[in-house]
């Protein structure tokens, strides 16, 4: 039994590949590395793929990256309904993300979704969305009003249970 949870410790823990010497040195994790390749890949991959775009005439390329586009629009635009088109782009760059995280590994890389710190930092970016976009439609007043139901003494434990809440699923 210790050899399988040293095994799985193992595999998710995720080491420095080089360090920053400022202050006493900065560890670059491989997750971080491996970030860093996939937004230069989907960077590079945007650039080429909307060059020389037309209204008119348009080509197969541009035919099948506005397919693709729009598909990817359509799908989160179904799940989360009208009002919440403003929040398309996020959740549409969120996805892409995910899913070239988990499909690298294919080519040798460790997923930076394996990383601990890669997956609450994506958990907290989306709750501090969610809550903003709460406050933003209620109001600030009826917003922060909210963290405080069904009583104000149990605000404190509000506010934690929304940051908790992800790492329990």
């Amino acid at each position: 039994m210790e050899q399988l949870a040293e095994d799985l410790m193992k595999q998710l823990n995720c080491e420095t590949v080089f360090t920053i010497p400022i202050q006493g040195g900065i560890n670059v994790a491989e997750s971080v590395v491996v970030t860093w390749i996939i937004m230069a890949v989907l960077v590079i991959a945007s650039i080429l793929f909307t060059r020389n775009l037309k209204v008119e005439n348009i080509g197969k390329r541009q035919m099948v990256v506005e397919t693709i586009v729009g598909g990817l629009e359509n799908m989160i635009e179904g799940i989360i309904g009208e009002k919440g088109k403003a929040y398309v782009p996020y959740l549409a760059t969120v996805i892409l993300y995910i899913g070239f995280a988990n499909v690298i590994g294919l080519f040798g890389f460790k997923p930076p979704t394996k990383d601990l710190n890669v997956t609450v930092g994506l958990s907290i970016m989306s709750i501090l969305l969610i809550e903003w976009a709460g406050i933003r439609k209620k109001g600030p007043k009826d917003g922060v009003k909210g963290v405080a139901e069904p009583v104000a003494i149990i605000t404190p434990i509000n506010i934690l249970e929304v940051f908790i809440r992800p790492l329990s699923l």
